[in-house]
């Protein structure tokens, strides 16, 4: 599946000024780890301590609120985020209007969860 790009939408939802949020085109994509520890790349994190614990919860948000916001290429939302995992903790993220409004307008199912 491709992402949602801007032009398929007709809408560019930002992630911040400048840089329209990426979206997976399906949560079953998303086939990331769902447990054990993960370095995010300088480019998603620019923190010198960039791993996240995924079994501690208040880590693995920052660690999804991070993808989610500095993402620009599909295989990072892939290789990074896991659909289901992502649907458990939508509600708990904290993040940036535009991305929330992007991944929502996507996916429907994600308002809910």
């Amino acid at each position: 599946m491709q992402a949602l790009s801007p032009s398929a939408t007709g809408v560019a939802h930002l992630a911040r000024p400048g840089r329209p949020t990426l979206v997976a085109g399906s949560l079953a994509e998303l086939r990331g780890p769902t447990r054990g520890v993960v370095e995010l790349p300088v480019r998603l994190m620019w923190s010198p301590d960039r791993t996240f614990d995924l079994s501690d919860p208040d880590q693995l948000l920052w660690m999804y609120e991070n993808v989610l916001r500095e993402s620009t290429n599909l295989d990072d939302l892939r290789r990074l985020l896991d659909g289901r995992t992502l649907r458990r903790v939508w509600r708990g993220l904290n993040l940036p209007r535009g991305v929330r409004l992007a991944w929502e307008t996507r996916h429907r199912g994600l308002r809910s969860a």
